[in-house]
Formats: C-alpha cells, sequence, structure tokens
C-alpha cells in the first residue's frame, strides 16, 4: 500500500486518540460527584472503558508505525503525552 495511505491511517488514530483523551479527561473530572451510587458507579464503568479504548488505539497506533523507525514521531509522542499514556 502506499505510503500516503499509511500516514493518513496513523493521522487518523492520532485523531482518535485525541478525542478518546478528552472524553476521559471529563469523566475523570464527574468521578464520585453525584450522591447517586448508581450514577458514580456508570461513571466508573465509562471512565475504564475509555481507558481501556485509549490503550487499544495506541497499541493500533504502534502496529501502524513502520518498523524501522526506532524514535517515535514528535507528533505521536506529544499525542500520547496528552492522553496521559
Amino acid at each position: 500500500m502506499p505510503d500516503d495511505y499509511h500516514r493518513g491511517r496513523r493521522d487518523g488514530l492520532r485523531q482518535a486518540l485525541a478525542i478518546l483523551a478528552a472524553e476521559e479527561e471529563k469523566w475523570a473530572a464527574r468521578l464520585g460527584e453525584s450522591r447517586s451510587g448508581r450514577t458514580n458507579a456508570v461513571r466508573a464503568v465509562r471512565h475504564k472503558a475509555l481507558q481501556v479504548a485509549q490503550a487499544r488505539v495506541r497499541t493500533a497506533l504502534n502496529r501502524a508505525t513502520p518498523r524501522g523507525e526506532t524514535a517515535i514521531d514528535a507528533e505521536l509522542a506529544a499525542a500520547i503525552d496528552r492522553a496521559g499514556l
């Protein structure tokens, strides 16, 4: 496949990682905020699901990165840092 395709795929994964990080941050702030135990439990499950999704996207991104490259690209490093991974 052409290199442009792979680059576009990696860019899409980076964008997905950034979106998941923003959602995870939103739900992390709301953990334990409600007086309802059920609401807090649902929020905790949502937060954990977002963390799992981030790990899966990061795994897919690592698999999409060419093997010859030993250093990760600066944009990727910034996206991973923002995601807190």
